[in-house]
């Protein structure tokens, strides 16, 4: 018995930690929203134009559709071993580009950057889905709060390396492509020890105590959120100021470690009073009979764990059936037979396509507005990208516990937000980049942080790092669209060349046309996140009775 108590006390404790270094590790892990701060000492050196700088940053998304690799792997390879793929990856692919940007070597020819901007690119997808599928499987009660927080911490990467780089190196971009190789490798080496699947909590109690903690990461978050902010808008920081802010923000982003050391200390006095009890009254009678209890309650709630939707009076039927239905676990062939999941694909295109465009050109288009210094407007995005994961995965799973709201609902509003904030920088309005950065980014974040659960809810977890990384093949696919040939092509076609290669071109004319096009595909997404909503109306609503059942089953129980 002393022995089953301090294994659970064991695994609490590690689970927790694992999710930290969860955390640590999605917080360096959105170098891919990083292009920006370095595309212009590329364009200058390589003497580009904008249609091939575009299509470079267009090869580094494409190493995301090699993320279909790190998908089939997640299912048959431990975290550790996925982890170690992408931190070395990254490792090679942004160390070769820091030793072009930094002259430490002669300019590669453009097809050995669009490889080495490939492998850092793809090096994400590898870290991003060791860590999606193996928390969303340890934490599979908590999902919307889960993806909230971890899509929250890439959107938030962006930022943390914009601002140490800016407050330690003065925007360097060739230091600031070595940070993109060097710390991500360093923090997925310490992940490697400590991220493992763990059993997923079994009762209401427990799933309780999970959401509380999940509320002390989401609090850190947006203090973290704020700094950043905060500091965006200090006027030239001096550099004693600098050092202050980054000796602080590095102990703001270790400050999670207290959750699982808390964890450890709360089982210790738990099962230090368990014991005292057991050696007052002797061996309990009751033991065997609470044993039983949690046996059935475990065989009770294990469908409810895999599908969350699915409730089934006999799993054998269930088996014989030919095609699963949604809410049950599809293989990535069965899933794509379905108009539900390409409903999904189209619509998250149309979001994370035209974000993503916006995103790799934000350089380009602040300095076609007049702004010379571009940095803040990707540091806005990103930190307000935060905002929009983090809120919107807590959000969205509150909704569906109260009243089942289907979580495709939160993807159209954002859409028909996004494609405001798009005609609003069409317009070229003063001040309307600063608006347009900040809506871009939220919307960019809910779709990212929504889609990641309602996926898993709709197709189940069985297979859910490959379909994961199918959904993922939007991000090459979308900058390969509305980066690497709507904006390329009309942003030459207004620009004028310039000496010795490359081209210019300044003024709101030049991206005009992109953003009303991008506006008119979020409309279009938005059509379909609402289509998608009333066809998984009572995958929702049976989630929500099935959690509204075991709540009332607790509540009878301690009574």
């Amino acid at each position: 018995m002393g022995y089953l108590q301090s294994s659970a006390t064991t695994t609490t404790a590690v689970k927790w930690l694992g999710f930290v270094t969860a955390v640590w590790v999605q917080a360096v892990s959105g170098n891919n929203y990083t292009f920006s701060n370095y595309s212009d000492a590329l364009k200058t050196l390589m003497n580009l134009t904008q249609l091939q700088l575009n299509n470079l940053s267009v090869a580094k998304d494409v190493g995301k559709a090699f993320g279909l690799l790190a998908g089939l792997a997640s299912d048959r390879l431990p975290t550790s071993v996925i982890l170690l793929i992408g931190s070395v990856e990254g490792l090679i692919g942004y160390g070769a580009q820091w030793l072009v940007v930094s002259r430490r070597i002669p300019p590669l020819t453009y097809w050995q950057m669009c490889i080495f901007l490939c492998l850092g690119g793809n090096s994400t997808t590898w870290m991003n889905t060791a860590v999606l599928v193996t928390c969303i499987r340890n934490f599979r009660r908590n999902r919307g709060p889960v993806s909230g927080i971890l899509k929250g911490y890439i959107g938030l990467s962006t930022a943390i390396f914009t601002d140490l780089c800016s407050a330690l190196f003065s925007n360097d971009p060739s230091t600031f492509l070595m940070m993109l190789a060097v710390i991500p490798f360093a923090v997925c080496l310490a992940a490697v020890f400590f991220l493992h699947e763990i059993p997923p909590a079994r009762t209401n109690a427990e799933e309780k105590e999970e959401f509380k903690y999940f509320t002390v990461f989401n609090i850190v978050a947006v203090i973290v959120a704020v700094y950043l902010l905060a500091y965006d808008f200090i006027p030239s920081p001096n550099s004693g100021l600098s050092l202050a802010f980054s000796i602080i923000l590095l102990i703001l982003l270790a400050s999670p470690m207290a959750v699982p050391v808390y964890a450890q200390i709360k089982s210790l006095k738990s099962m230090r009073a368990k014991r005292d009890v057991e050696s007052r009254i002797g061996e309990p009678l009751l033991s065997e009979q609470a044993t039983d209890g949690e046996i059935v309650e475990e065989k009770r709630i294990g469908v409810e764990e895999d599908g969350e939707a699915v409730a089934p009076p006999c799993v054998e039927e269930e088996k014989k059936k030919p095609k699963p239905v949604l809410g049950e676990d599809h293989t990535i062939f069965e899933a794509m037979r379905t108009l539900d999941f390409w409903i999904l694909f189209v619509s998250f295109l149309c979001g994370v396509g035209t974000g993503l465009a916006v995103m790799n050109n934000l350089g380009q288009i602040g300095l076609a507005l007049g702004y010379a210094d571009v940095s803040i407007f990707v540091s806005l995005t990103s930190i307000w990208g935060f905002f929009g994961r983090i809120v919107s995965g807590s959000v969205s799973e509150y909704f569906i516990k109260k009243v089942g709201t289907p979580r495709p609902l939160w993807n159209g509003a954002s859409q028909i937000l996004m494609a405001v904030g798009y005609l609003l920088m069409a317009l070229a309005l003063p001040g309307s980049l600063y608006v347009g950065s900040v809506v871009v980014g939220i919307c960019y974040g809910v779709r990212l942080a929504v889609t990641v659960p309602t996926a898993s809810e709709l197709f189940g977890l069985k297979y859910y790092g490959l379909i994961y990384n199918i959904l993922i093949l939007n991000l090459p696919l979308g900058s390969f669209l509305f980066s690497g040939l709507l904006a390329g092509f009309l942003y030459d076609a207004q620009a004028i060349p310039t000496p010795g290669g490359g081209n210019t071109c300044v003024g709101a004319h030049c991206y005009r046309l992109v953003f009303i096009i991008m506006a008119i595909a979020c409309i279009i997404g938005f059509g379909l996140d609402v289509l998608l909503a009333i066809r998984t109306k009572m995958i929702y609503t049976k989630i929500y009775m099935s959690r509204r059942s075991k709540k009332s089953t607790s509540l009878a129980n301690d009574q």
